[in-house]
């Protein structure tokens, strides 16, 4: 029998988990050995294969979702929706996320000693403010925001240009039969990449789990628990109201197709580098349209970060149950206004979740240093906030995609 893709990256992720464990808990320097030669290897491939598309992509294929809209008007309706709905359902995961930490209290009955809290270090970095960000994403040089990967300029160069081009119209035809080769180039090799995936996945979840075995999970696996609860609590509720009640499509056809795409963001941890991926199964096997899954993931991508709100909640109630502070209604609230505001502040930074969630901590007056505590186990976390991310991206971009199609059929009707 002949496997489908999905199939394929599926076996790679299983394979990877368990190959991974048993070679931490049987065999660590065999591992090691293995993992320098061959499982970092062929993940750190598939990851340079896929980040090479990323800029790219998003440049050609916004351009041409801009530039399809054919209407300035469209464009503005569908980015205030676009941002809208992206703060509305980071607002409610990072509350879905404080309200089960409350309820199960993870850190309550902590395994760690008095000497773990205090040796427990982070490093906070200086991320940029929110109103930096803004002031920032126009970009004084496009050529060197596309060589840095600063998606939020490429995004806005990228809108520009698209703009211009529908304002043209035909004067510019040539060029924009241009940027439509240059994405079916991407797009093509987006297909060849993908028949890479099930190896790439294999060798970075054999890496992750290799290295990270089951130590890190015993001494905070009630955080984890929470945190992938609240995960699934979000995807099956906020998400699927979104595809079902919003988008009128089943949630369960969106997942099932879309879980090609979300095998990739957990074994890269990254929405960006997963972007080519969950745009081609957007538009492919979600039938989104190009102009709404153009404009609308790349967005997410970049600033919708509701796994990484989900994060924060808990972890922030977390470390104020270590270390035995009691937080008030006040600053639950402001950890809530912080995280939402700080998810477009810091797009792009690397490391982001970390620097939000300090961002956070200082806020609410806890120790940055309880973050130290957390971040062995985070990045498998991380793996699970990614497939969460990407899939809240695409199920916007169907809901605006559907409306678009709902409006322009009215449209038409209201003209006959």
């Amino acid at each position: 029998m002949k496997l489908n893709l999905t199939a394929k990256i599926l076996i790679g992720l299983v394979l990877g988990i368990i190959v991974g464990l048993l070679l931490n808990i049987f065999a660590p320097d065999l591992f090691s050995t293995l993992n320098t030669y061959l499982f970092n290897p062929l993940g750190e491939i598939f990851l340079g294969l896929i980040n090479m598309l990323v800029v790219p992509i998003v440049f050609f294929s916004l351009v041409l979702g801009v530039a399809g809209l054919g209407d300035t008007k469209k464009l503005g309706r569908m980015g205030v929706k676009t941002i809208l709905t992206f703060l509305t359902t980071t607002a409610i995961a990072i509350t879905i996320g404080l309200t089960l930490a409350t309820v199960i209290q993870p850190g309550s009955d902590s395994l760690f000693t008095q000497e773990e809290k205090d040796a427990a270090t982070f490093e906070e970095e200086e991320s940029p403010s929110v109103g930096e960000t803004l002031l920032n994403i126009i970009p004084e040089n496009p050529v060197m925001a596309m060589a840095e990967g600063n998606m939020l300029q490429i995004i806005a160069f990228a809108i520009f240009i698209g703009f211009a081009l529908t304002v043209l119209g035909d004067k510019t035809k040539g060029v924009y039969q241009l940027f439509e080769q240059g994405n079916d180039i991407m797009m093509f090799l987006v297909g060849i990449v993908m028949k890479f995936a099930p190896y790439g996945t294999f060798g970075l979840i054999a890496s992750a789990l290799g290295e990270a075995g089951l130590d890190s999970l015993q001494s905070i696996l009630m955080y984890v628990l929470v945190v992938l609860l609240a995960l699934l609590i979000h995807a099956a509720v906020t998400y699927s109201f979104i595809i079902g009640f919003l988008a009128k499509k089943s949630p369960i056809w969106f997942y099932k197709n879309f879980f090609p795409a979300m095998t990739v963001g957990f074994s890269t941890s990254s929405s960006n580098a997963t972007l080519p991926i969950s745009m081609e199964t957007a538009q492919k096997e979600l039938k989104v349209s190009k102009p709404a899954s153009s404009f609308v993931q790349p967005l997410g991508a970049t600033i919708n970060m509701d796994g990484t709100a989900i994060m924060q909640g808990v972890a922030t109630i977390f470390i104020a149950q270590v270390y035995a502070v009691d937080l008030s209604f006040v600053e639950l609230l402001t950890v809530v206004l912080t995280a939402v505001l700080a998810s477009i502040g810091t797009a792009g930074v690397p490391g982001v979740g970390m620097i939000l969630l300090a961002m956070v901590l200082a806020q609410v007056g806890l120790p940055v240093a309880g973050i130290g505590l957390i971040i062995g186990i985070d990045r498998l976390l991380d793996m699970t906030r990614t497939a969460i991310n990407i899939s809240g991206d695409a199920a916007v971009a169907l809901f605006v995609s559907e409306s678009e199609k709902k409006r322009k059929i009215k449209e038409q009707r209201g003209e006959a």
